[in-house]
């Protein structure tokens, strides 16, 4: 894999449970790179996003993730892998008993961050990014929809990814938060992290064109608008 290259697979199998979804997936992501991956409910994009972040095993083929080779990739190696990742959900899954200040302490700590003036500084800096600096003290119910979904992607970028996987980021949001979302994760791209977006959202796509990925027929093909 080339220095630049953060996500390439090459005649990947992707299963669930037993069931094959996805067969002779071949793609490759680059530092700074923006691709969405598209395709009907139940077409293997998710399938394809949680084998990407070795949630579910690879079946066959090769993918490399980040410096890592999922096929032979050791449990214990995980936490690591994930460590040059963010993930960003459509339901934001963040802890709804704490604020938001915690919400990313927990991450960091969890992640063997010790020194407290760190910690406090790297919060400090991805509130920032995402515009929410002023947001620290605030619960989760005490947010809209799309400062949750910007606090989700503060929590991605905690560690300094080299790649954002992204699902249905913008599928809870109304349109204008759904712009204002896939502004900050075009943004963030260009500043050098990768970014897989799975979406529906044509219009957002329309309005920040690049590179697609369609799952359909069982496999993944190479389109652009």
């Amino acid at each position: 894999m080339s220095g630049d290259t953060v996500i390439r697979t090459c005649n990947l199998d992707v299963y669930q449970k037993r069931t094959r979804v996805l067969a002779g997936v071949n793609m490759e992501l680059k530092k700074g790179e923006l691709v969405y991956l598209i395709g009907k409910t139940g077409a293997g994009k998710s399938s394809l996003l949680r084998t990407l972040y070795a949630d579910i095993p690879v079946g066959s083929g090769e993918a490399c993730v980040a410096g890592y080779d999922l096929a032979s990739c050791r449990k214990r190696d995980i936490p690591y892998l994930r460590r040059k990742l963010g993930i960003v959900f459509q339901d934001f899954q963040l802890l709804t008993d704490r604020n938001v200040h915690d919400n990313l302490s927990f991450v960091l700590r969890a992640t063997e961050w010790r020194d407290k003036t760190a910690i406090e500084r790297r919060i400090a800096e991805v509130l920032d990014m995402v515009g929410m600096g002023t947001k620290a003290h605030k619960m989760p119910y005490q947010l809209s929809g799309g400062e949750q979904q910007r606090l989700a992607i503060a929590r991605a970028l905690l560690n300094d990814p080299e790649v954002i996987l992204a699902d249905e980021p913008t599928g809870n949001l109304d349109l204008e938060t759904s712009e204002e979302i896939m502004k900050l994760l075009v943004d963030i791209s260009h500043n050098g992290c990768a970014m897989l977006v799975a979406t529906h959202d044509f219009l957002i796509i329309s309005k920040y064109p690049s590179h697609i990925l369609v799952c359909k027929d069982g496999t993944v093909v190479h389109e652009d608008l």
